[in-house]
């Protein structure tokens, strides 16, 4: 019991110094798009190496990264290996953000402490466990005592756009192969399972017409609509579905965006729509894709001068339990009975996060970090996100006891 309190007792002697490094780590932009993230990880980096740390840079090819839609992704991972008979464990943080957008009341990249909150863009996504990981693993360090296995730490740049070129890009590259993986989440709750998402681009092509002759074209938003009401008309049937991973309910789709037509007097020639439809983990995401893209050729299907291209913008899968996941839900949930004083739950969530793609290769994971209990107290993604610093030092201490549980 004298480590476990030496533990705690470090992370309570370093706290701000802590709270001054997430506030470095969250006034450094990385808004995905445009997605220019190479910068952080530089910054990063550097910030370490006055731990006596070395961050191996993995920048991903200038080529890939502008394919995807991005402009500079550079991965970090940070080894620090113990004596040999342990487990060999990776905490996972994301580093690249949705822009900021309107409506916030303090700056979204200042890092701006009050009332015991820290605001600013990733505070609580996914940035605050970059300082969660890196002061939970000093305070391990620090306590002198024998470990065995070894600690990974994973700072990544990409999970807004499905994390292919982040834990999928060093996954698929053998640059890592962690036995359990620990990814950015919220105190009060472990996820343990996430839904699957289908992303598609529907470009629907027509004739554009002068409007006082609509006879002349092929009305491109005449058949998109049909599309619309055909995807919208499936809603009922959707929420007939229902998961068997608590904190998962049913499936669900929208189109999220719409672009198309010349004018206000032009038959519209062409109408682009992005579609998003969410899969629970009891579906088969290659039968889901099948099923909607048939569900969209058929509602146009025999209209004249309509065609269809459909492209897969996404398809990112289910985050499922594995075999040693439990391990990692039972340590979290007796540290944090300990730490928390109430016990913690563990369950699906239907967002989905790029700790799947740990999971695809077989490695146990699950999400938790420095939050709060819902997302939307956080305005995670929203104007003034904000973190409660409470939250952030309760979570440290969690993610140090636990640790030490699995190395010491």
């Amino acid at each position: 019991m004298q480590t476990q309190e030496k533990l705690l007792a470090w992370i309570d002697a370093h706290f701000d110094e802590q709270v001054a490094f997430l506030q470095q780590v969250v006034q450094i932009p990385t808004d995905t798009p445009p997605g220019n993230n190479a910068p952080h990880a530089d910054a990063v980096a550097h910030m370490v190496e006055a731990f006596g740390w070395r961050a191996e840079k993995h920048a991903v090819p200038a080529q890939e990264v502008h394919d995807y839609g991005m402009e500079s992704i550079t991965n970090l991972i940070i080894r620090r290996p113990y004596a040999a008979g342990g487990p060999t464990i990776a905490l996972n943080a994301h580093g690249d953000v949705v822009p900021p957008g309107e409506g916030w009341t303090r700056p979204p990249y200042g890092g701006v402490i009050e009332d015991g909150f820290m605001y600013g863009r990733a505070t609580a996504v996914s940035k605050g466990d970059f300082s969660t990981y890196i002061f939970a693993v000093r305070a391990l360090e620090a306590l002198g005592v024998p470990l065995k296995g070894a600690l990974e730490l994973h700072f990544t740049y990409d999970e807004e756009f499905g994390g292919l070129l982040g834990p999928g890009w060093l996954l698929e590259r053998k640059l890592t192969k962690p036995d359990f993986v620990i990814a950015a989440g919220f105190s009060y709750n472990i996820v343990t399972a996430h839904n699957a998402c289908l992303q598609l681009e529907i470009t629907v092509h027509g004739k554009s017409g002068h409007g006082a002759m609509p006879e002349t074209g092929h009305d491109a938003l005449q058949a998109a609509t049909k599309i619309l009401n055909a995807i919208y008309d499936e809603l009922p049937e959707l929420k007939k579905i229902k998961s068997k991973v608590a904190g998962i309910d049913s499936p669900t789709m929208l189109v999220g965006r719409i672009d198309g037509g010349t004018n206000t007097n032009v038959v519209p020639g062409k109408v682009v729509m992005k579609m998003d439809r969410r899969m629970i983990p009891d579906e088969d995401p290659v039968a889901v894709e099948a099923q909607v893209r048939a569900l969209i050729e058929n509602a146009v299907e025999g209209l004249p001068g309509i065609r269809l291209e459909i492209r897969r913008l996404l398809l990112s899968h289910a985050l499922r339990p594995l075999p040693g996941s439990s391990q990692l839900v039972a340590n979290l949930q007796k540290n944090a009975l300990q730490v928390m004083g109430e016990p913690i739950t563990a369950q699906g969530t239907p967002l989905y996060a790029d700790a799947r793609l740990y999971g695809e290769h077989g490695i146990p994971a699950v999400l938790y970090g420095a939050g709060p209990r819902t997302v939307p107290e956080s305005n995670a993604k929203k104007a003034d996100e904000r973190l409660s610093l409470d939250d952030l030092r309760k979570a440290t201490k969690v993610v140090a006891l636990t640790l030490l549980d699995f190395l010491g």
